[in-house]
């Protein structure tokens, strides 16, 4: 427990308006078990759904872009054990850290692998086929051979860095979300079906995909409220922009929400998630809310992806057509209702469950921090990559700290 953590956020963490603020909480509290004393910088503005931090004994630290002051810092802070929230953070300090805390043990907190997300979108885009090899994807890579170990939530993804691209396991480590294990009880306390009403999405706005999910209900919706009368599908999410705010139309039962205030009592209102997302990558947290909250979903292939259940709580559809058809036929029928419920019930505490996952983090960074030399031994492409690669970002960064100091000494 002498360990010190520094965090460094993309963002700070927003729980009530992200699955990724969410997670990150989670790995706080998991860090928690080998230090006492965890601090989190940032560079980003906070916001008013901001989670305040200093609640769960974290120092907060604002830091600044292309600085050295960021050399001081960290030097003076002297952390054990550094976590980058996402490729981009590693990018910007990595090398800085690299500088003062050789020592230091690394990790890099994923999210989901950004150039896969990346590269559906422009695949979907475009109508072509998906195509991995290109700078997001080298300098995602790259990221994650210079860190010590890399946090992976998807099984998809982490399988891909293993047998396409060759990432050494030792370097990577599953971990999806970590739930609360779901009783019985619980399960039960919960409205059932017919204490239940309409259909619902929800999802942060600023993330691509959800915008374009709304846009595929949009489609769908005139067809599935023929065969649903009086039925509506309210949209939930933070950060709603305009063109979002413009697809309301509240004679035909299409309506925009806003921000949940508290996502589980907003889904335990209502029967049917529906999500028919055309891109992303990695969990999604809107169907681990779903489960925890006895709502079944409709969704794709890429929404079900990095669950590893055949048994899915509601329906996986592709098309159209059968998206449609299996909304109608979740919200109409009581037993595939009740069946599709327990699966989710299920597939928390098979797959997420605190009971599997607690502990696994801080097993695995002791583990490797007791052997850092040993374990850098076996990862030669990190070597090579701090020995030469690296030198561009340093000295990017470098130059355009240079040329901000001289435009403010104008």
């Amino acid at each position: 427990m002498n360990n010190r953590i520094l965090i460094i956020g993309l963002v700070w963490p927003e729980p009530t308006s992200s699955a990724a603020g969410w997670r990150m909480l989670q790995l706080i509290d998991e860090l928690k078990k080998i230090a006492t004393d965890i601090h989190f910088a940032c560079a980003a503005a906070k916001s008013v759904a901001s989670h305040p931090l200093a609640n769960e004994q974290i120092v907060e630290h604002s830091i600044v872009l292309n600085d050295s002051l960021f050399n001081d810092f960290v030097r003076e802070l002297q952390p054990s054990i550094v976590v980058y929230d996402r490729f981009l953070i590693e990018e910007q300090f990595g090398w800085r850290v690299k500088q003062e805390l050789p020592h230091a043990l690394t990790v890099l907190d994923t999210e989901d692998l950004h150039f896969v997300r990346r590269a559906r979108t422009v695949a979907y885009r475009n109508n072509t086929e998906i195509d991995y090899d290109t700078a997001d994807c080298h300098r995602e890579l790259a990221a994650i051979h210079r860190c010590d170990v890399s946090l992976i939530i998807s099984p998809f993804e982490y399988d891909l860095l293993v047998h396409q691209f060759q990432i050494p396991k030792v370097q990577l480590l599953y971990l999806p979300f970590i739930e609360q294990h779901l009783s019985e009880a619980y399960f039960q306390s919960l409205p059932t079906f017919d204490q239940r009403k309409n259909i619902v999405f929800i999802g942060n706005f600023i993330h691509e995909p959800n915008y374009e999910t709304v846009l595929q209900l949009k489609k769908m919706w005139p067809l599935i409220r023929k065969r649903l009368k009086n039925v509506e599908l309210h949209i939930y999410g933070a950060y709603p922009s305009q063109k979002i705010n413009q697809l309301q139309n509240t004679s035909e039962g299409f309506i925009i929400k806003g921000a949940a205030e508290n996502v589980n009592t907003t889904m335990q209102n209502y029967r049917v998630l529906a999500a028919p997302i055309p891109f992303g990558a990695g969990l999604k947290g809107k169907f681990i809310d779903g489960f925890k909250n006895n709502l079944p979903n409709v969704t794709t292939s890429i929404g079900s992806e990095g669950i590893a259940t055949a048994n899915w709580a509601g329906f996986v559809a592709d098309q159209p057509e059968d998206f449609v058809n299996a909304v109608c036929e979740l919200y109409n029928n009581e037993r595939i209702w009740n069946e599709s419920v327990l699966n989710g019930y299920r597939i928390i505490n098979q797959y997420f469950s605190n009971q599997i996952w607690n502990g696994v983090l801080a097993t695995t960074l002791l583990s490797i921090q007791k052997q850092i030399s040993i374990h850098r031994k076996k990862l030669p492409i990190q070597k090579m990559l701090w020995h030469h690669s690296l030198q561009s970002i340093k000295y990017m960064s470098l130059w355009i700290e240079t040329k901000n100091k001289l435009h403010n000494n104008r």
